[in-house]
């Protein structure tokens, strides 16, 4: 089984701009290829897409800074988008589970960027990640990995704070048969009451930082668009929101955790909607 291990890096300066031209780069190699796919009648294939707009981009005039980055995240990028136009027909023909998904769109300049490298792109010697043409970066490493990784992807956030994602294989742990089992039922006042009688409490961090929330959000109203101040401004919004979402994702995580060790078998209530 496969999962995904993720940890905060801290790159410097000059290892921050790199970044940025690699997020920058495989943006444009992902819309040149979403445009590509949506003027012609029939869905090219990954390495015809590749040939076009990216080893004949880089020939070109307008695209020659395509080369000034590692050529691996870039080709990850156009396999991503050809992962990205099975899933949608899949969702249409019903042969997906899950809700549907929407048709791929063109990235964005602004929020959350990414590149995947795959073996050969990247190393992990002496505690620090190395990627191919941006260096060896810092990790904080919060847990080991089980297993060596088959792929990283490089994460930048709204909040500029800077992530790696591992994806490793992992043996499932099978806990131990204790007999013990639980009800949970989902409220409003109370995030949840077992059926053991205890109720769980949920945080609320966004009560906590709306009076910083509603004033970050003020000034970055009063900011002109395009300007150096109204980013600072968004990056304090974004910083506040990125701070709401980790305390929410802790509290899951934790319970969730807790939850299934110390229960083997785990009743939920379930709710049907008819609608007439």
């Amino acid at each position: 089984m496969k999962q995904r291990y993720k940890y905060r890096i801290y790159p410097t300066s000059q290892q921050a701009r790199n970044l940025a031209k690699l997020f920058g780069c495989c943006r444009v190699v992902c819309n040149d290829s979403l445009a590509s796919c949506n003027s012609l009648d029939k869905l090219p294939c990954n390495g015809d897409l590749q040939k076009t707009d990216l080893t004949q981009a880089k020939k070109s005039e307008q695209r020659e800074w395509l080369a000034e980055v590692s050529n691996i995240p870039l080709q990850q990028s156009i396999a991503d988008l050809g992962v990205a136009w099975k899933n949608y027909f899949d969702s249409l023909k019903s042969k997906r589970k899950g809700r549907k998904v929407s048709r791929p769109k063109f990235k964005k300049r602004n929020g959350r960027q990414s590149a995947r490298f795959r073996i050969g792109g990247f190393s992990i010697k002496h505690g620090k990640i190395y990627l191919a043409k941006i260096g060896r970066i810092k990790v904080v490493w919060s847990r080991e990995l089980p297993s060596p990784p088959s792929s990283v992807t490089v994460i930048k956030d709204a909040a500029n704070r800077y992530f790696v994602s591992f994806v490793v294989e992992v043996v499932p742990i099978i806990l131990p048969n204790n007999g013990q089992s639980v009800g949970i039922d989902l409220g409003i006042t109370d995030f949840a009451t077992l059926s053991t009688g205890e109720k769980v409490k949920a945080p609320k961090p966004l009560k906590k930082n709306l009076r910083k929330l509603h004033k970050a959000q003020r000034k970055l109203a009063r900011k002109k668009k395009g300007s150096k101040r109204r980013e600072l401004a968004r990056r304090k919004v974004a910083r506040i929101h990125a701070k709401i979402s980790d305390i929410r994702n802790d509290f899951l995580h934790k319970l969730s955790t807790r939850i299934i060790r110390e229960s083997q078998t785990i009743v939920l209530e379930a709710r049907l909607e008819l609608v007439v």
